[in-house]
């Protein structure tokens, strides 16, 4: 067996350490790594779980790119017709890492009712529509069925229905303009199917879906003609580098007026994104300064460690046992309290982030945070990397007080303990 490990575990279990002037500030070590650890772990699962519900809730409704005609029109409202007849349709073979692509198309209308009427815009969506990203905000009802003849069968939001006190079941009258302005309004009669709430206002306060052919019909548009196509990636951190591939390969090489534009989610909702970026930042704040936090704790208890046991500093000294041999008992000595608080950490840490993924006991206003219970992503991946720098970083610093070790005469410290 090693020297200094068994010396070192042997300090670890002398009985005396409990009643000696090093046993609570041992104790504030252990608690501060321990504390330090959970707030790292917490911050980092809390703060990437936000994150990546946000994309998956702004992917739900645009997808991650989507591809549609060159023009100015930056709303939400197809106008001009793309055709289904593409390379890239119904799969994008030419570009790797995409797992799916449908074609949707969307148009402004009002919902009128007895008492009261909202502007809304309609997505119409069809057989190859992605309704997996939807189906875990359904609070009620089914999805509506796009596999037989047009139906007027729809989702609305649960902040819509409840502002026109529509419910389940119930029909709606919904007027759609016609190009030029002067004619009379379509009307369209749904039917609520299914309602949905998503916690994001800006969604849910604007859009319904249905049937695709609905819009073709009012636009008067082939059965070919849609909107636009929202394109699926495997992987959101190639968002950039696939949207620049999407768009080099869906352009019609042989005309050159028929050009498409491309646009990822990160380019159509910047200042989302952009305030997501501060998550990140904050996050390295506080893992800084929980490091900085736990390894002076470490660097304290350290100390009085040494100053505590000068006198058998100095008899192993006499004996033969050199400056680096007895700095490594006590870096062990470091490395078993580290090893506690880390152990403590990671069982109250992961414990929190579990009662919350399961109970959602923490909420959120939907308004600020565009959720309504703060989401956690659980990556054991990461929380081995914070266990590891915890430890890389405390004992870097540790060899610093460990130092003080060379500075100690046997003579003295024999004689003077």
């Amino acid at each position: 067996m090693n020297l200094e490990y068994f010396i070192a575990r042997r300090l670890t279990r002398a009985k005396d350490h409990k009643s000696n002037i090093s046993s609570p500030i041992i104790k504030i070590a252990i608690a501060a790594i321990a504390i330090g650890l959970i707030m790292m772990i917490v911050s980092v699962a809390t703060g990437i779980g936000l994150q990546n519900k946000i994309r998956q809730k702004i992917a739900a409704f645009n997808g991650h790119i989507v591809i549609s005609n060159f023009d100015d029109n930056q709303s939400e409202v197809s106008v001009n017709p793309v055709s289904t007849n593409q390379d890239f349709y119904p799969k994008f073979k030419s570009v790797q890492g995409i797992n799916h692509i449908q074609a949707v198309a969307s148009k402004a209308g009002i919902i009128r009712t007895e008492k009261s009427f909202e502007g809304i815009v309609f997505k119409g969506v069809g057989k190859d529509y992605k309704w997996d990203n939807l189906t875990e905000y359904l609070v009620e009802g089914r999805i509506p069925n796009l596999k037989e003849e047009l139906n007027p069968e729809i989702i609305i939001s649960e902040y819509l229905a409840n502002r026109l006190e529509l419910k389940l079941g119930d029909k709606c009258n919904t007027f759609f303009m016609k190009e030029g302005g002067n004619q009379l309004p379509n009307l369209r009669v749904f039917k609520i199917v299914g309602i949905y709430n998503s916690g994001f206002q800006e969604f849910d306060a604007t859009f319904l879906l249905g049937d695709i052919r609905h819009i073709q019909k009012m636009n008067k548009w082939k059965p070919t003609e849609v909107g636009s196509f929202e394109v699926f990636l495997d992987d959101f951190n190639k968002i950039e580098q696939k949207g620049a591939e999407v768009y080099n390969n869906s352009q019609n090489k042989e005309d050159a007026s028929k050009t498409l534009d491309t646009q990822t989610i990160s380019q159509k909702y910047f200042y989302i994104f952009e305030w997501l970026k501060l998550f990140d930042f904050n996050i390295l704040v506080i893992l800084s300064i929980m490091i900085v936090v736990a390894t002076i704790n470490m660097v304290v208890a350290l100390l009085v460690l040494i100053l505590e046991r000068t006198q058998m500093i100095g008899i192993l000294k006499s004996i033969g046992a050199n400056n680096w041999t007895v700095r490594k008992i006590f870096l062990f000595n470091a490395l078993y309290l580290i090893a506690q608080g880390l152990l403590w950490g990671n069982v109250i840490g992961v414990g929190l982030l579990l009662i919350q993924k399961y109970f959602g006991i923490v909420k959120l206003n939907p308004e600020n945070y565009y959720v309504d219970t703060a989401p956690v992503d659980i990556n054991l991946w990461y929380i081995f990397l914070l266990n590891l720098g915890t430890v890389i970083v405390c004992f870097l610093v540790l060899h610093i007080p460990s130092h003080i070790i060379t500075k100690i005469s046997p003579v003295k410290a024999i004689k003077f303990s």
